[in-house]
């Protein structure tokens, strides 16, 4: 009797100790991922089992022991084959149809900027004239001429300055379309990323709770626990179950929507590569004002404005060379035919005669000086310059909370990392060695996982407002995350 009681009482101490350390084996493991930037390793579950004699055993299961992440948040990651945020980047600005669609006006704007240097064609003149339909006489004369108008006043080199101008408009509106773009992107890849870590996290956790509830079911069955601790327990593991199917559906959300902006068939499997804590983006500047001397120097949408500064400009200008009046100058060949009615007996006698005439016509800027073009052109060149020198302070100001966000990030992810987590594990050396001389009950040790599973929670929510922050920053810079690749620090 003595010897079953003490096997008893080694089973109970080393399966208490196995979940003890199983909570603290996870909030380290979870610090080191954090700390290592590991991609795809879940926090590994240190059982710690008791033979029939009392001796315990250190077991190793779940990722550590297979070497892999757990099957259901495994499917998700592929540290080797998965795709980056610059992998689906390079995709998008590939694959977009909205995008490919925005490079057509690029097209359309060079086909402009062709018609604008064509000058005008000459026109060709015939003309015929009889008195026999009129029944006046037989006298008839044909012409024929050629004209030639003249644009005076620079009107072409004024068309093809403008629509060069709007050419470069055109692309620099599509550069912006691509910047834009890749932001969205990489959000949707943080947002992917901060799913997957949730759910390796509360996958963890919820292996721990299995084990925890055969456990406490052994302890019930022998009749040294209450049935209430089992019931807390197998709610606690439900409840687990069920905020995993939550995190996983928000995760296959954000797959679907990265896949519908990247281009990526529905059909098509993708995996992560990147981790949370390792952002593949370009390191931000150093300052702030570093920050917004790069912007003002690098933002499509920015140089967009300016340029359609220069294109109204270039506008009035046009403007006032349409207000010179064209000339046109022709030349015209004439054969004239009649017929002089001599007295009788005498016949009429054909006359023949060959002229060549040349001129010049010029229109008269009598009523119309284009006047009101001069007008509405004066007012697109102001209309621009405010909407430039607007958007410069947004872009002053997007820079500003960006960075200011990124900082307070890192400062909050700081602390999780040197307090809270710590924190946390030394809360659950203290209730291990508290609940090995009996002082804590199950519900201790639930509220002190739900506390840890609560910090790990903020964890990730401190990580994923760093990632975005960094990717808000870059956006407003003017940079993408392809962009980080080749050139990773500014």
């Amino acid at each position: 009797m003595t010897t079953t009681l003490s096997r008893r009482a080694a089973r109970v101490a080393a399966t208490s100790l196995t979940i003890l350390v199983s909570l603290q084996t996870l909030g380290v493991a979870a610090l080191a991922q954090q700390d290592a930037g590991a991609a795809n390793v879940t926090a590994p579950v240190v059982t710690v089992a008791a033979d029939d004699s009392g001796t315990t055993k250190r077991v190793e299961s779940g990722a550590a022991a297979a070497g892999t992440t757990s099957a259901g948040a495994g499917i998700y990651r592929d540290p080797a084959q998965g795709a980056s945020s610059s992998d689906l980047v390079r995709r998008a600005l590939a694959s977009n149809g909205e995008l490919a669609a925005a490079r057509i006006d690029v097209a359309r704007a060079r086909a402009r900027l062709r018609q604008a240097g064509l000058r005008p064609n000459p026109t060709l003149d015939f003309e015929q004239t009889s008195e026999r339909l009129t029944g006046a006489g037989t006298d008839r004369a044909t012409s024929v001429g050629v004209a030639l108008p003249l644009e005076l006043g620079g009107k072409r080199g004024r068309r093809v300055e403008l629509a060069r101008v709007e050419l470069e408009a055109v692309e620099t509106e599509v550069a912006d379309r691509e910047r834009r773009l890749a932001g969205e992107v990489a959000t949707l890849y943080s947002e992917a990323l901060a799913a997957l870590r949730e759910l390796e996290i509360t996958e963890g956790i919820n292996r721990i709770d299995v084990d925890m509830t055969r456990f406490v079911q052994a302890r019930v069955n022998e009749g040294e626990s209450a049935p209430l601790e089992l019931s807390l327990l197998q709610v606690e593991v439900d409840r687990l179950r069920s905020r995993r199917a939550l995190v996983e559906g928000r995760l296959q959300s954000a797959l679907v929507r990265l896949k519908s902006v990247a281009g990526i068939p529905p059909e098509e499997t993708l995996k992560l590569r990147e981790d949370l804590t390792a952002p593949a983006l370009r390191t931000p500047p150093g300052s702030k004002e570093a920050a917004v001397e790069i912007a003002l120097r690098t933002r499509p949408d920015l140089r967009f404005a300016r340029l359609q500064e220069e294109a109204a400009e270039a506008g009035l200008r046009l403007a006032r060379a349409q207000g010179v009046p064209n000339a046109t100058v022709f030349t015209r060949y004439i054969f004239d035919r009649t017929i002089t009615d001599l007295p009788a007996p005498l016949v009429p006698v054909p006359n023949y005669s060959r002229r060549l005439a040349f001129g010049i016509s010029v229109g008269l800027p009598v009523f119309n000086r284009n006047e009101g073009a001069k007008e509405e052109a004066a007012a697109a060149i102001s209309q621009a310059r405010t909407r430039r020198e607007f958007l410069e302070q947004l872009v002053r100001a997007e820079v500003a909370s960006a960075y200011a966000r990124y900082e307070a990030a890192r400062a909050a992810l700081s602390t999780y990392e040197q307090g809270v987590i710590q924190r946390s594990n030394n809360n659950i050396r203290a209730i291990r060695g508290a609940y090995e001389a009996g002082a804590f009950k199950i519900t201790d040790l639930l509220t002190e996982q739900r506390r840890l599973v609560d910090s790990q929670r903020e964890l990730t929510e401190a990580l994923a407002e760093q990632y975005r922050a960094l990717i808000d920053l870059n956006t407003a810079i003017g940079v993408t995350a392809q962009s980080a690749v080749e050139s990773p620090k500014l």
